[in-house]
């Protein structure tokens, strides 16, 4: 609910208005349809999850029934990864279908306030949403954009019909209103964000999570009683930082840097993911209450690797690091009828090729004038196919990382050191065979050397490690430039 003591008369009235438009307009800019024959899709984006946070990648120390439950009836791939070891740069090639190198907004690791003026994803750009919604999809983004601000960019301004969620990085748990700004001054304003209604900034009290739950239901209701086909983006917030549970609003109330590097445990951080889990558990409930289920291709997923509590074993590295720890993520995609129930792929696959493939799924192809990078993998999805060997590239400005997977050999450049492994006998990447292989290191090498010419360059003004030793003990040595970096503010 609004409340009138946080916000003006008049805002009260845009917001209360932007709602109900929102939910009550939902299948009406298109014909309804007796019955859709296109499957509905609903794509949830987790924040931060790391490899064997839920239960179905190996996880023990607390149970994700409704996430494994995904896996059980459907498929869920060993060799998923993201296409950066950050949020934004990731979500660029999500929704592109491409390369975030591609394009300026997918230079920023992540996009920040601090950002140079006017970075955002081109609304002229195909994506995902606007390709459904010319083949007849009705488009929901639920969560976080994180791909550019007001008044230049928006998820309306680039597909989607209906926004509620945050246009940033990130915000806090129980403080996403209009106060969240001035909250959260540490370690630079503007990095908190408040909650928006399409393109209006909002006040809604209650725990982020379940927030962004509600609103999914409400959502997938609106669509069964429109009966049009339907993406639903539902992007949460968790289990990013600040570390805080459902019964953490104290915590929310202490911290006033919203990295919180001095909160968070193990615990705290079970409580956040089994909170995800139990409004994933809600989204599947409302499916199957719509009779939706048996036509709804739902994909769970990570933007990358897992942060300071994350499992992300039998890995090593984590968020900001090309290490697989950094860039290995769940997967896992249920299409009744479609996928057989309990399947498990070696395929390496990558986030780019989501685009591809449900554009292919729901009858349709990527603009022929921005070709997608990603591959479709439907039959992979389908027909239990063989796995293939695939050839992926990565850089990170921070360290001035480089990596490169072809077949099963890996080329990692971090810090000035550089690596060969074979990540198939070697998860771990312990075992450096670039002097043993010295003909598939420089192969590898030049490889990446080509794929990087095609890209657009790296900004020029300096990145600093986000995990630098003076705040991991266990990155004891990664220091960061004495020199501040050069920067832009933006808005």
């Amino acid at each position: 609910m609004v409340q009138l003591s946080a916000i003006s008369r008049r805002r009260f009235v845009q917001t209360t208005a932007a709602s109900s438009l929102a939910l009550a307009g939902m299948g009406r800019s298109r014909p309804a349809r007796a019955q859709s024959t296109k499957p509905n899709i609903v794509f949830i984006l987790a924040d931060d999850l790391g490899y064997a946070d839920v239960g179905c990648y190996g996880q023990r120390d607390y149970t994700t029934p409704n996430i494994d439950r995904l896996a059980t009836e459907g498929l869920k791939f060993t060799q998923a990864y993201a296409n950066s070891p950050d949020c934004s740069a990731t979500r660029t090639a999500l929704i592109t279908g491409r390369y975030q190198a591609r394009l300026p907004v997918g230079l920023e690791e992540p996009l920040i306030s601090l950002s140079p003026k006017g970075t955002g994803l081109a609304p002229s750009h195909p994506t995902l949403p606007s390709l459904l919604k010319k083949a007849g999809y009705g488009t929901t983004l639920v969560g976080k954009w994180h791909l550019g601000d007001l008044p230049d960019f928006s998820p309306l301004k680039s597909g989607y019909d209906q926004f509620f969620g945050i246009l940033g990085c990130c915000a806090d748990y129980f403080n996403h209103g209009a106060e969240a700004s001035r909250t959260y001054v540490l370690p630079f304003p503007g990095l908190a964000h408040q909650l928006y209604e399409q393109e209006v900034p909002v006040e809604r009290h209650g725990y982020m999570t379940n927030l962004l739950g509600d609103r999914a239901v409400q959502t997938i209701e609106g669509y069964a009683r429109s009966k049009e086909p339907f993406l639903l983006s539902l992007h949460f917030t968790a289990p990013h930082w600040p570390w805080e549970g459902p019964d953490d609003e104290a915590e929310s109330k202490r911290i006033r840097d919203i990295f919180d590097r001095d909160g968070g445990s193990q615990k705290t951080y079970a409580a956040m993911v089994q909170s995800l889990d139990a409004n994933i558990g809600r989204v599947l409930q409302a499916l199957d209450a719509s009779g939706l289920a048996s036509n709804t291709i739902v994909i769970l997923t990570s933007d990358n690797g897992g942060e300071r509590f994350s499992n992300v074993w039998p890995f090593t590295g984590m968020k900001h690091e090309l290490l697989e720890g950094g860039i290995r993520i769940p997967a896992i995609v249920r299409w009744p009828g479609r996928i057989a129930p309990g399947a498990v792929s070696e395929q390496v696959m990558i986030t780019m090729d989501w685009m591809p493939t449900l554009l292919a799924a729901a009858g349709t192809s990527p603009d022929a004038a921005y070709p997608s990078d990603g591959e479709d993998l439907g039959k992979v999805l389908t027909t239990r196919m063989e796995a293939h060997p695939r050839k992926l590239c990565w850089r990170y400005k921070a360290g001035s990382q480089r990596a490169i997977r072809d077949g099963d050999r890996k080329y990692l450049r971090i810090a000035g050191n550089e690596f060969l492994f074979d990540l198939v006998r070697d998860p771990r990447e312990r075992a450096n065979l670039k002097d043993r292989e010295k003909d598939v290191f420089e192969r590898l090498k030049s490889d990446w050397e080509a794929w990087d010419a095609t890209m657009l360059p790296e900004r020029s003004r300096p990145a600093n490690y986000a995990n630098s030793s003076n705040f991991l003990a266990d990155h004891y040595g990664v220091v960061n430039p004495t020199a501040p970096p050069t920067i832009s503010p933006a808005r």
